[in-house]
C-alpha cells in the first residue's frame, strides 16, 4: 500500500512528465530540463522499488489514453514516468494529447501487484482482480476496474480480456492458455483530491 504522499507524489510526476513531453513536442529544441526523477524524495524509498504500473488519461469523462508495464525491472517512480508519456502521446487508439486537453485531463494511475496464475473464472475476484490471458504471442490485460464498469461476471471478464489478445471466442478455455490475476491500487488526481 502506498501512503497518501506516495500517491500525490506519483500522480504529480506523470503530469509533470506529461507536460514536458508536451513541451518538447512544441517548441522549437532549445535544450530541455531534465525529467527530474529524484526531484522529490519526501515520497520515500517505496517508489525506488520494481512495479508495474498502468497510467489512464480521461477527457471529459471518457477515455483518452492507457499504456503500462505489468512489471517493471526499474524504480516505480520510472515506469510511472515512462507510461504517463506514452499514455498521453502513443497511445494507438488515440491522436497525440494537445496543448489545450492538458488542464482538462484526469489522471488515475494504477500500481500492479505481482502476477499470480489462476486455473479459471472460478479464481477470479471480479472488482479486486484485473486479469491477463496469454495465448502463443497473444496476451491481453485488464484492470480490475474495468469489469466493475462493464459490471462483468468472472467468465465475461475473462472473454473480454482474451478478446483484448486478439483471440478468438473462448480462447481462455483453451488448455494452452495461461491464465493471470493481479490486484492493483488504483487511484486518481480526483479521489487524492478528497
Amino acid at each position: 500500500m502506498l501512503t497518501p504522499d506516495q500517491r500525490k507524489e506519483l500522480l504529480s510526476l506523470a503530469r509533470r512528465s506529461i507536460g514536458e513531453e508536451m513541451r518538447s513536442r512544441h517548441q522549437s529544441p532549445m535544450g530541455h530540463a531534465g525529467k527530474g526523477e529524484g526531484e522529490s524524495v519526501a515520497a520515500g524509498a517505496g517508489l525506488d522499488v520494481p512495479g508495474g504500473a498502468f497510467v489512464t488519461l480521461h477527457l471529459d469523462g471518457e477515455l483518452r489514453g492507457c499504456i503500462g508495464y505489468v512489471e517493471y525491472p526499474g524504480p516505480l517512480r520510472r515506469a510511472v514516468d515512462e507510461v504517463a508519456r506514452k499514455a498521453a502521446f502513443e497511445d494507438p487508439r488515440f491522436p497525440p494529447l494537445t496543448p489545450p486537453e492538458l488542464d482538462r485531463m484526469e489522471i488515475e494511475i494504477s500500481v500492479l501487484s505481482p502476477l499470480r496464475r489462476i486455473g479459471g473464472s472460478g479464481d477470479v475476484h471480479v472488482g479486486e482482480d484485473g486479469l491477463v490471458v496469454e495465448l502463443g504471442r497473444h496476451r491481453g490485460l485488464l484492470l480490475p476496474q474495468v469489469a466493475r464498469e462493464y459490471r462483468w461476471d468472472a467468465e465475461q471478464f475473462l472473454e473480454n480480456t482474451a478478446r483484448k489478445a486478439g483471440l478468438p471466442p473462448g480462447a481462455w478455455r483453451n488448455s494452452a492458455a495461461e491464465l493471470f490475476a493481479f490486484t492493483a491500487e488504483v487511484f486518481s488526481e480526483e479521489s487524492e483530491k478528497a
